[in-house]
């Protein structure tokens, strides 16, 4: 209050045609325009990030950036598999053929449980003569001599040459060594010296045995004791492979992206690598056994599946394995000099195309891109597009 009682003013009052207020309202103006600029700046951004990506809008993980690569792509599907050994095996006293006496006389010695038989050793023995364990698909069926050709004649003749008694020069060309030659004849007389049997240059039904490898004796056959007669059919011991290989129950879509020589990789239990190739793919789909079966509701029916059989490079990296679970990345194919994004960095548009968001010095950019092979254990693909090598493409994040 005043001296003279009237109110204190604080300030001068604007009056309605005061410039002051007018340059008061403007300055609400500019506020407001601003505020509005931004929060529509701001829906633009949050538009462009849900159009790019829907892994930000919907689970709140942000993105990363990974180089666009030059070089070479190996075409690779990852795979559950079993190592264990290749197979079990039974040995019978073969049927005597028309006039060979492979049956009769007497076991002088078998071998034990556990015990490991390899190709030229002696597998058992009837009445002081051995039966030698030798290598081949193709199971003793007659007797073997000079003219004859066949299978049987192959396998005898490779392991001639894995013995060390005859040479694959002195054979001849590999397409020959299904003939049992004067080479054949001499190469076994010097087998048989070796194994102290009669030097004849053939090998009689009831000599050899062929199994596809190595074995460990698992159990003798009933009756089988040294001493009893030995008779046609009678099982004279059964053995596991030494051999180890890995199955893999292969979904039978896949069955064209495999082939027979496909280099694997195999990952063991302790996490070492080692490689291997594929030998074998059954050659009709199978179901996978009920516990096995794929997910999802399929009326209680089971996936076919295709058997691959994968034989190992180095073999003794898995000595001591057996039935144990491994990983397998198999190898289907290659290509060299060509682009290389993450899988992740594709972006899935309209009518089946694909496209990359490659980030650059005027920010954001959606790039269309045709994609080629993928690598599927390395996250990878080929992709064909207006790209250059070292630009950066949007990735999530963790």
């Amino acid at each position: 209050m005043s001296s003279t009682g009237a109110p204190e003013q604080v300030g001068e009052p604007v009056l309605a045609g005061d410039p002051r207020r007018k340059r008061t309202w403007v300055a609400v103006v500019v506020v407001v325009v601003l505020a509005a600029v931004v929060a529509v700046g701001a829906d633009a951004a949050g538009a462009f990030r849900a159009a790019r990506r829907s892994v930000e809008s919907n689970n709140g993980y942000g993105t990363q950036t990974e180089p666009v690569r030059l070089g070479s792509l190996t075409e690779q599907t990852q795979e559950s598999g079993t190592l264990g050994d290749a197979g079990t095996y039974t040995v019978v006293v073969p049927a005597p053929s028309q006039g060979s006496g492979a049956a009769g006389g007497t076991f002088t010695w078998l071998p034990s449980a556990g015990q490991k038989i390899s190709q030229g050793q002696m597998i058992y023995q009837v009445s002081g003569t051995p039966v030698v364990l030798l290598y081949g698909n193709v199971p003793a069926y007659r007797d073997l001599s000079e003219g004859m050709t066949g299978a049987d004649v192959t396998n005898l003749n490779t392991d001639l040459v894995s013995l060390g008694c005859a040479t694959a020069a002195a054979l001849g060309p590999r397409p020959g060594w299904d003939y049992f030659s004067s080479e054949t004849g001499y190469a076994v007389g010097l087998l048989q010296a070796h194994l102290s049997l009669s030097v004849t240059g053939n090998i009689p039904l009831g000599e050899a045995v062929f199994l596809p490898g190595a074995i460990q004796v698992t159990a003798l056959g009933t009756g089988a004791v040294p001493g009893a007669p030995v008779t046609s059919g009678a099982v004279v011991l059964t053995g596991s492979s030494l051999t180890p290989v890995v199955t893999v129950d292969l979904d039978a879509s896949l069955q064209t992206e495999v082939a027979v020589g496909n280099k694997v990789a195999v990952t063991l239990p302790d996490g070492s690598l080692t490689p291997g190739v594929i030998s074998q793919i059954s050659t009709g789909p199978g179901p996978l056994p009920p516990s096995s079966s794929s997910s999802g509701n399929n009326n209680g029916a089971s996936a076919p599946t295709i058997t691959v059989t994968v034989s190992l490079t180095h073999p003794s990296a898995a000595a001591g394995l057996n039935q144990v679970p491994v990983e397998v990345r198999i190898t289907t194919g290659t290509v060299r000099n060509v682009l290389i994004v993450p899988v992740d960095a594709l972006l899935a548009r309209p009518g089946g195309a694909y496209a990359v968001e490659v980030i650059g010095p005027s920010g954001h950019r959606l790039v269309s891109v045709t994609p080629g092979m993928f690598d599927d254990a390395a996250g990878t693909v080929q992709v064909t597009g207006n790209l250059i090598p070292g630009q950066r493409v949007v990735v999530p994040g963790l």
